[in-house]
């Protein structure tokens, strides 16, 4: 993987860190998609190795479900996912690995979420399912949460 086969965002957050990374890790389901789309979390198991399951449901009764695995949680800091395993490090036909970053800005927070795919043809397939306006609209409703929260 390189960075041209990279996509991400980044976004100015007016509020501490750790408010924001509360918000990440205790209210997931009210950011993680667009609405009208919404997250159900089936298991977040913030740890290196831990699982991570959701459900994505769609306003016209669509149904997405998606399993991985954290690499690594720093608290405050980043988390790392890939789809590339299940729990138990069960190998999964792999589609990118995210990485959710949040940084001080003065008082407040940058936030960066970046996707990285094994191939170009993967990041362009990304690209065009909307992950620009997809996961710039997920980094305002992450923002509106959190600075409402201050």
């Amino acid at each position: 993987m390189t960075d041209a086969h990279a996509l991400s965002v980044t976004r100015f957050i007016a509020a501490p860190p750790a408010t924001v990374w509360d918000i990440i890790t205790q209210r997931l389901e009210e950011w993680w998609c667009p609405v009208p789309w919404r997250t159900e979390v089936v298991e977040y198991d913030w740890r290196s190795g831990g699982r991570m399951a959701t459900i994505m449901h769609g306003p016209d009764g669509e149904r997405h479900e998606s399993e991985g695995v954290f690499l690594e949680v720093v608290p405050q800091v980043r988390f790392v996912f890939t789809d590339a395993f299940r729990a138990g490090w069960v190998p999964q036909e792999a589609f990118m690995v995210g990485t959710i970053a949040i940084a001080p800005e003065g008082e407040d927070t940058r936030y960066t979420a970046s996707a990285q795919h094994w191939t170009r043809e993967a990041m362009e397939r990304h690209r065009d399912m909307g992950f620009e306006p997809g996961w710039s609209a997920v980094a305002d409703q992450l923002a509106a949460l959190a600075e409402a929260s201050v």
